[in-house]
C-alpha cells in the first residue's frame, strides 16, 4: 500500500510545510472505511498554523484536487481523509500478492544488517516447562518477523549451564546418584537429584558449603566435576533438541554461560581499569546508586561469578563475532532490573552499541492454579503440554473428520499450533492464562480457527480445480466485504514492520483473526463458484490472495498451514 501513501504524501507536500518522512508518519487509516482509506491528522499543523485542526482539515481539504489513485479527498473532523480507487487498490494488492506468493511481506530493510536475538535459554539439568515456552515462541516469532524484513538474524540459546547449582547438583550426584546408571540417567533424574538437594540442604545447611567448593572446582577446570558437568549437559540437550523439534525452532547456535568462562577474568580487568569498580562486604561490585539502583555484582565473596559478569563478557563476545545492529534479549518481566544494572555497567564502560540491546520482556503463562516452582518439583512439563494438546485435537477430528487423510500430521499441526498462537496472541508483557478450552475452539479468536480458514480456502481451490489468474476483470471486485478484505490484505507489509518496531508478535495474531473476520463476511454474503465465469476467476484471485496471505502470516508466528482439516 505504499504507492497511495507516497502520492498522499505527494499531494500533502505541495500544500503544507512539513518534511514528507514526518507526512508519511503522520498518515493514519480510519477506523471505519466509510470514512476513507487514509487520514493525516492536522494537530500537528495546528500548532505551527495557529488554528484549530478542523479549519486547517477543511481548507488543507478544499485545496487538494483529487487524482488518480486518489478518488475523492474531504475533511472529517480534524482530518484530511482520502479515499483511493477501488479499482486500482484492488488490482495493486492482488497482483502483488500473486506474484510475490511466499515472499509476500518480505522486505529488504535490514539488508546488510545482524540481529542477535538471545532466547529460550534454558537451565541445564532441567526440564523444559511451560514456564520456557514464552521466551521460546516470542524470540522464534521475533526472530522470523526481522528474517522477513531482510535481517540477518543469529538466533543464539544462551543455556545456564554455569553456576552455583551445577555444585549442587555434582554433590547430590556423588551423595545420592547411582553409579550402576550413570549411562542411563535422563533428565528427570537430574532433576530428582536437584529437588533433593535443596529438601536436604534445608536440613543441613552445610550442603550449600560443599555445593559452593565443587562450583569453584569446575571453575578451576577439576576434570572429574567437568566430566559430571558435561554428562548432565548432554543428557539435557538432547531432551531440550526434542522439544525444540516438536515446537519447529531452530538455532544458530547453542553457546551457554560456560562459553564465557575463560572471557571472565578479561572483562572485569577492563570494567576496573574503567575505575568501576569496588568491594563491598568481600564481594567486587559495580556500584549503581547514582543511577537509582542496587550495586551490579560481578564476584562473589568466594570468587565465583555472576549472571551478570557473564553477560558482560557475552555482549562484548557478540559485538565482536556478530557486529550486530541490534542485540535483542527475549527474558520474562522479573528480569527487568538484572538488564538495566548490566546495560549500565555496558554504558559506563564506554561501548556506544549499548542504545542498540533491548530487553524483550514478557510476561508469565499461568494455570489456573498460578506460577509453578521447579525447585519443590511442582512443575507442568511442556512435553507433556503438547502431547496433550495434539491428543485432545485428535479425539476432535475422530468426532468432527474421523475419515480426514494424515489425521496423525493435523492432529499434531494443529495441537501444537494452538498452543503457539495461545501464547502469541496476548501482548507479550501480559501474563497467559492458559485455557484448554479457549485454546482449542475452532470457532474462536485461536489457532485452530485460523489453520481452519487456512484449510477451507484451499479446498474452495481446489473445487474449482483451474488455475488462479490475474487477467481478470478487477472492476468486479466492488463490493463492501471485498474491498474490506482487500485492504486488510494490502497491510501485511505494514503489521510486520510494525510488530519488529515493537517486538510484538500479537500484532500478527491479532492482524490474521481480522483478516478471517473479512474473509468470513465476504464468504457469507457472496458465492465464490457460480454460473458467471469472469465473477467466480475474480473471487478465485481474492481466495488464493487470502490464503497466502493466511499461511505467510502463520509461518512467520511458526504454526503449520495445513491444507485439509
Amino acid at each position: 500500500m505504499d504507492y497511495f501513501i507516497k502520492n498522499i504524501v505527494s499531494l500533502l507536500k505541495e500544500k503544507i510545510d512539513l518534511p514528507e518522512d514526518e507526512i508519511k508518519r503522520l498518515i493514519e487509516i480510519p477506523p471505519d472505511f466509510k470514512m476513507g482509506d487514509y487520514a493525516f491528522p492536522c494537530y500537528t499543523l495546528s500548532k505551527i498554523l495557529k488554528k484549530s485542526p478542523n479549519i486547517i482539515a477543511t481548507e488543507l481539504s478544499n485545496t487538494l484536487h483529487a487524482v488518480r489513485p486518489i478518488a475523492e479527498i474531504k475533511a472529517i473532523g480534524p482530518y484530511v481523509n482520502f479515499f483511493v480507487d477501488k479499482v486500482t487498490l484492488s488490482e495493486l494488492a492482488l497482483k502483488t500478492i500473486s506474484e510475490e506468493r511466499d515472499g509476500y511481506g518480505n522486505k529488504t530493510l535490514g539488508k546488510g544488517k545482524t540481529v542477535v536475538i538471545d532466547f529460550s535459554s534454558p537451565n541445564i539439568a532441567k526440564h523444559l516447562a511451560v514456564h520456557h515456552l514464552r521466551s521460546a515462541l516470542i524470540g522464534n516469532a521475533i526472530c522470523n518477523i526481522y528474517k522477513t524484513l531482510g535481517y540477518t538474524c543469529v538466533g543464539i540459546n544462551h543455556l545456564g549451564d554455569w553456576g552455583t547449582q551445577f555444585g549442587q547438583l555434582i554433590v547430590a550426584y556423588k551423595k545420592w546418584g547411582n553409579e550402576n546408571t550413570h549411562k542411563s540417567y535422563t533428565v528427570t533424574d537430574l532433576n530428582n537429584l536437584y529437588v533433593r538437594f535443596h529438601q536436604e540442604a534445608e536440613k543441613n545447611p552445610g550442603l550449600e558449603d560443599e555445593a559452593r567448593e565443587w562450583f569453584k572446582k569446575l571453575e578451576a577446570g577439576d576434570a572429574e566435576a567437568k566430566e559430571l558437568w558435561q554428562h548432565f549437559k548432554d543428557i539435557s540437550l538432547k531432551e531440550f533438541q526434542k522439544i525444540y523439534d516438536m515446537l519447529g525452532i531452530h538455532f544458530n547456535a547453542f553457546i551457554g554461560e560456560s562459553f564465557y568462562n575463560t572471557m571472565v577474568e578479561a572483562t572485569v580487568t577492563r570494567i576496573k581499569e574503567k575505575g568501576l569498580t569496588k568491594v563491598s562486604e568481600q564481594a567486587l561490585i559495580v556500584d549503581l546508586e547514582p543511577y537509582n539502583m542496587p550495586p551490579c555484582l560481578l564476584r562473589k565473596k568466594d570468587d565465583t561469578t555472576l549472571y551478570a559478569t557473564r553477560d558482560i563478557a557475552a555482549a562484548e563476545y557478540r559485538k565482536k563475532t556478530y557486529d550486530f545492529d541490534r542485540m535483542i534479549y527475549v527474558v520474562g518481566s522479573e528480569q527487568k532490573l538484572h538488564f538495566n544494572q548490566f546495560f549500565k555497567v555496558l554504558e559506563l564502560m564506554g561501548y556506544n552499541w549499548t542504545n542498540r540491546c533491548v530487553h524483550v520482556d514478557f510476561g508469565l503463562m499461568k494455570f489456573k492454579d498460578g506460577k509453578m516452582s521447579t525447585r519443590k518439583g511442582k512443575v507442568v512439563l511442556l512435553e507433556d503440554l503438547l502431547i496433550e494438546a495434539v491428543e485432545r485435537i485428535r479425539k476432535i477430528i475422530e468426532e468432527k473428520n474421523p475419515s480426514l487423510e494424515n489425521k496423525e500430521i493435523v492432529a499434531r499441526d494443529v495441537g501444537i499450533g494452538a498452543v503457539i498462537f495461545a501464547d502469541l496472541c496476548t501482548k507479550r508483557n501480559k501474563d497467559v492464562v492458559f485455557d484448554w478450552d479457549e485454546v482449542l475452539n475452532f470457532e474462536g479468536e485461536t489457532g485452530p480457527y485460523i489453520q481452519y480458514t487456512h484449510a477451507r480456502l484451499c479446498s474452495i481451490l481446489r473445487k474449482y480445480g483451474k488455475p488462479v489468474t490475474t487477467d481478470i476483470k478487477f472492476e468486479l471486485l466492488k463490493e463492501d466485504e471485498v474491498i474490506i478484505l482487500t485492504k486488510n490484505l494490502g497491510q501485511f507489509s505494514s503489521i510486520i514492520i510494525k510488530s519488529a518496531e515493537f517486538y510484538e508478535p500479537s500484532l500478527i495474531c491479532n492482524y490474521l483473526i481480522d483478516v478471517c473476520g473479512s474473509l468470513n463476511r465476504f464468504y457469507n454474503a457472496h458465492r465464490v463458484l457460480s454460473d458467471d465465469e469472469e465473477l467466480t476467476k475474480a473471487r478465485i484471485l481474492l481466495v488464493d490472495a487470502t490464503r497466502q496471505v493466511i499461511r505467510n502470516g502463520l509461518i512467520i508466528l511458526g504454526i503449520s498451514t495445513p491444507d485439509q482439516m
